[in-house]
This record gives structure tokens, C-alpha cells and sequence, in this order.
């Protein structure tokens, strides 16, 4: 009797690898890039590379439970598909196979205002848990009826990104001539985004019972203005590194905001979070949900829906070990004493998760 075949990938490392293969150098370079000198993106991974975990042992973890909540939901992992603008150059159908792994695996989406093929189209495709960011484009009427069009459409909360008052120089794209068309077309309504300021927060607030998310808050003092203005999420992030060069990495920025939220809101983060170890280190540092950006479009890279489901799998049994080794049968269990920090021990890079790769992973062998 034949052995059954194994699975197609086993190891993360795997999935993007095969991620590389089948991306051309305009997109490599889109999803693994960031803005100038990269020096933010870099320090994404350095700071989750900076925290060492203190184990405790002799508890019995032989069940383990690795869900959370999302919003009041219950979701397979403490994890959500973070927004990534144009998704169709990794994956064909773009959000739409998004959103079809998120309701498979069974962890929130959170759709970027510019993914193709759209708000309305997107939602319709799957039964998923979701949310909606919008880039402003527009004036308040125009924001209002996105609020609108996603609160008929079964979006649980919105989010304004609030890291993209300028747009910023990517240099791997400028210097590969790849530019996303919606991008370019973007910049004429910048003067919106631009303008953004807590007067808008306000008005939503006084407005609207869609619970608001602000991503993109990388200090105390803004975490804390945000929880005096009624944000029901304040979502730490540095756009994966993408807009300002030479900010901190958002691990390293994380334990500020959650002292200065004290439980008065949700806290989320994204940046760098790559391996099941690193979901742990964020939930043991405060944080609620864990955004993954990159990942997720690496897994829908290697092999659409199929291969983003089987990351987040792999994905959850290294949460599943890290929990057990930890001396932990759930997220509840963990605090800030069982993390401390340490050197890092390797150089950063945007791939350096996955060192099987060689070069950070940024240069894997592509296929002739």
C-alpha cells in the first residue's frame, strides 16, 4: 500500500519560495519593498528579532486553544488579512481570493478601498468576516457613503488609514518602472488625504455607530488622542514600512500604545509578523488581532486561495507549538512576562523569517 502523498507545502519557508518563482520583478519588488533607504521595513523584523521569550514549564498543555476574538466574533487565530492595495498583481481575482481563503481558514479580511475588483464585489464573493479601510478620496458626503456602502454590505467596522498624508517615494518601484495605475490616479485626490485631521474622527464618531478603526498610529500621544475621541481600534502600523523611512519597528512601538490605551480600546498591529512566534510575542505584548500583510499575499503568490489557506495553517500549528513551549493553553495565558528583550542575532530584512532562503529571502532562485 502506497504512502499518501505529502502535502505541497510544509514549511513556510516553502510557500515563499514558490511565491518568488512565480512572480515577475515588478511585483517581487511591490510586495517586499518599501520606501527609500527601507530602513523602516528592516527595523520591522529587528524589533520582533529583539524579543526573547521566558518559558514556563511543568504545565500541562496537552489542550491547547490557539482562537481569539475579533470585534466579538470568534476567529480560528488572533490574526486578520490586512489591507494590501492591488492584489490582483499577486493572485488572480485579487481581493476577491482574499476574501475566499479568510472565510475557508475562518479569520477576518480587511479590505483595502483600493483592491480590485471592490467593496460591493468583494463582499459578495464569500461569507467572511470583514472590515473595510478607505484611503479618503473625497469629502465628508463622499466618506459617509462608504461608510454606507460597507454597512450594507456586512463590513463589521471601518477604518481610515491615517500614515498616508503624503505618498511616499518606493524606489524598488520606481526603479523597476512599476507603478500601480490606481496610484497614479490616486495622486489627484491627495488633497483629501492630506487634509485628514480629528476634526474628521469627530465628525465620524458624532456620525456614525460603525465601530472606527485608526491603523497607522505609531506613538502614545496618538494612541492617546484617539481614545479620548471615542476610536474603537487603535491599529499600530507603519504601512509595513512602505511610508515613512527610517521609523520604528512597530513591535518595538506596540508596548507604548497599549500603555497609553489601558483598555479603553482594541489595539492592533502589523509590521513585519511573519512566523507563529512572532503572533505570539504581539498578543503577549497587548495587542488583540495581528495584521498580516506581506504573508498573505506571499501565500495567494505561491498558489491562490489554496496556498494563502495553507500558510495560515502552518502558520497556526507554529502558534500551537510556541503556546505549548511557552507553557501557555491560550492567549489569555500570556502577559508581558514571557517576553524580554534580547539581541537580535541575525541582520534584518523583510524575509529574514525565513533564513532556509538565503540573502533574507529576497533573492530566492527564480525559475528561468
Amino acid at each position: 500500500m502506497s504512502e499518501p502523498l505529502p502535502e505541497k507545502f510544509l514549511t513556510l519557508q516553502e510557500i515563499v519560495a514558490a511565491a518568488r518563482q512565480n512572480l515577475a520583478p515588478g511585483p517581487w519588488g511591490y510586495l517586499v519593498g518599501g520606501t527609500e533607504t527601507e530602513t523602516t521595513v528592516r527595523r520591522n523584523r529587528h524589533a520582533l528579532d529583539s524579543i526573547a521569550f521566558r518559558p514556563r514549564v511543568l504545565r500541562d498543555v496537552r489542550r491547547i486553544d490557539v482562537g481569539g476574538d475579533f470585534l466579538g466574533a470568534r476567529v480560528r487565530l488572533p490574526v486578520l488579512l490586512a489591507p494590501v492595495g492591488g492584489m490582483e498583481s499577486f493572485v488572480e481575482g485579487g481581493a476577491v481570493a482574499a476574501a475566499r481563503a479568510s472565510a475557508a481558514f475562518g479569520v477576518p479580511q480587511m479590505l483595502s478601498s483600493v483592491c480590485v475588483p471592490g467593496l460591493e464585489a468583494t463582499a459578495a464573493a464569500a461569507d467572511n468576516l470583514r472590515v473595510y479601510q478607505l484611503y479618503v478620496r473625497g469629502d465628508a458626503t463622499w466618506i459617509d457613503d462608504c461608510v454606507r456602502r460597507a454597512k450594507d454590505n456586512g463590513y463589521r467596522a471601518f477604518c481610515l488609514t491615517v500614515d498616508v498624508a503624503m505618498y511616499s517615494r518606493r524606489e524598488r518601484d520606481l526603479v523597476g518602472r512599476f507603478i500601480k495605475p490606481w496610484r497614479a490616479d490616486a495622486a489627484k485626490g491627495m488633497e483629501y488625504q492630506s487634509a485628514l485631521s480629528w476634526d474628521e474622527v469627530k465628525r465620524y464618531k458624532d456620525r456614525h455607530d460603525l465601530p472606527l478603526i485608526l491603523k497607522g498610529i505609531a506613538t502614545a500621544e496618538d494612541a492617546g488622542m484617539a481614545v479620548e475621541h471615542g476610536v474603537d481600534v487603535i491599529y499600530v502600523s507603519n504601512h509595513g514600512g512602505r511610508q515613512l523611512d527610517h521609523g520604528l519597528g512597530s513591535a518595538a512601538v506596540l508596548p507604548e500604545v497599549v500603555a497609553a490605551v489601558a483598555g479603553r480600546a482594541q489595539v492592533w498591529v502589523d509590521g513585519g509578523f511573519m512566523r507563529g512566534s512572532d503572533v505570539v510575542k504581539g498578543i503577549a505584548l497587548g495587542a488583540r488581532a495581528i495584521g498580516l500583510g506581506r504573508l498573505a499575499c506571499l501565500g495567494l503568490a505561491a498558489d491562490g486561495v489554496a496556498g494563502l489557506v495553507r500558510a495560515l495553517e502552518i502558520l497556526e500549528e507554529e502558534v500551537r507549538i510556541c503556546l505549548g513551549l511557552l507553557g501557555a493553553t491560550s492567549f489569555a495565558e500570556l502577559t508581558p512576562a514571557h517576553v524580554a528583550a534580547a539581541p537580535a542575532v541575525s541582520d534584518a530584512s523583510v524575509l529574514s523569517a525565513f533564513p532556509l532562503l538565503g540573502a533574507g529571502g529576497e533573492h530566492a532562485p527564480q525559475a528561468d
